[in-house]
């Protein structure tokens, strides 16, 4: 069944403007023209078509973003069937949901289990592409990151380091996924100990963001929660408390209540409030 152009091209208009605020960061108003163009494409498209697939790999993302991490794994494995089916186990695309299903098992702690699912978008993606291409970084950095959770911090760091390699050599300094890779990569150094290593990097991803992003994003929230757990760690809790507050309301502002990482910033920031009240009382 081929759907007539003028409901394909309401359907890819439905899901570019759900895709350009799940960027923006406005995760209510893209679940909604989600939903819109899901149905429009079952209704619309063959079983088959790789639009349909796109919708729910994206879709999926937006939950994975929202917390919503059992509707993302669904969505995600709804997507693979079909990408499986017409496009056989080697293709770039099932790299792509791999990748995204691997980062759902990171999101949600469950490190053993994204291990296996980051090696095999890896695998795919280098045979495919070469160990050089940008998307063959971006598999590396993503089974850094689960590593990292599985504490391998040996076989984690060279891997981020490779792969920053990569994105500057092929982006220049300021590109996104530098700046994601600044803040893991910094991270790692914080769970070393390393904190006068890993403060500048922090410093530099969150530059990074707030540039390409704005000051109100999620993803920025999540580098100012990082860095205020680093400078409370090493004594600066003031600063600390304010990077929190600022976490905070911009989490409020785009996530559900029960959300994880709103969850946790509020705990954090409360925690670092109350000290330094105390600082101050005394």
């Amino acid at each position: 069944m081929t759907p007539p152009a003028t409901n394909r091209d309401k359907l890819r208009r439905l899901a570019a403007r759900a895709n350009a605020w799940r960027v923006r960061g406005r995760y209510r108003e893209a679940e909604q023209l989600f939903r819109q163009a899901l149905a429009l494409a079952e209704t619309e498209l063959d079983p088959d078509d790789p639009e349909l697939v796109t919708i729910l790999n994206n879709f999926g993302v937006l939950y994975k973003y929202m917390g919503r991490f059992e509707e993302a794994n669904s969505l995600y494995n709804r997507a693979l069937t079909i990408a499986e089916r017409t496009l056989g186990p080697d293709h770039p695309s099932i790299a792509t949901l791999y990748h995204n299903l691997g980062g759902l098992e990171h999101a949600r702690g469950c490190y053993a289990a994204g291990e296996s699912l980051a090696r095999r978008s890896l695998e795919i993606r280098e045979r495919a592409l070469g160990p050089d291409h940008v998307d063959v970084a971006a598999d590396m950095a993503a089974l850094a990151g689960i590593l990292d959770g599985l504490k391998r911090y040996d076989e984690s760091e060279p891997l981020y380091l490779r792969a920053l390699s990569i994105f500057e050599a092929a982006y220049g300094p300021d590109h996104y996924e530098i700046a994601i890779n600044l803040n893991n990569l910094a991270a790692l150094k914080s769970a070393q100990r390393k904190f006068g290593e890993a403060e500048p990097l922090y410093r530099r991803a969150l530059a990074i963001k707030e540039m390409l992003l704005g000051l109100n994003h999620p993803d920025v929230a999540t580098t100012l929660n990082n860095l205020a757990v680093l400078l409370r760690s090493i004594g600066k809790p003031q600063e600390a408390a304010e990077l929190y507050r600022r976490a905070l309301v911009i989490y409020e502002q785009t996530l559900e209540p029960d959300h994880p990482k709103l969850v946790t910033c509020r705990q954090n920031y409360e925690g670092c409030h109350r000290e330094t009240a105390k600082t101050d009382f005394k």
